[in-house]
């Protein structure tokens, strides 16, 4: 699998591993499913939501290799 970054739209992250909203929902990003998903990067949601970045990428890329 491709290595998620910062920069990914977070339905991109989704559509290569739905299983992925977990971490999201662990970090606090309870909005994969409203429209910022489709218009937010990882980066924005993040600093929206006042979540470490660098934790949630780390996460996601750890349960992605799974």
């Amino acid at each position: 699998m491709e290595k998620i970054t910062e920069d990914m739209m977070i339905f991109e992250v989704l559509d290569l591993n739905p299983e992925l909203e977990t971490i999201f929902m662990n970090h606090g990003l309870t909005c994969v499913g409203c429209p910022g998903s489709n218009t937010e990067n990882i980066r924005q949601a993040a600093e929206g939501h006042a979540v470490d970045l660098a934790r949630l990428l780390e996460d996601l890329n750890k349960a992605d290799e799974l």
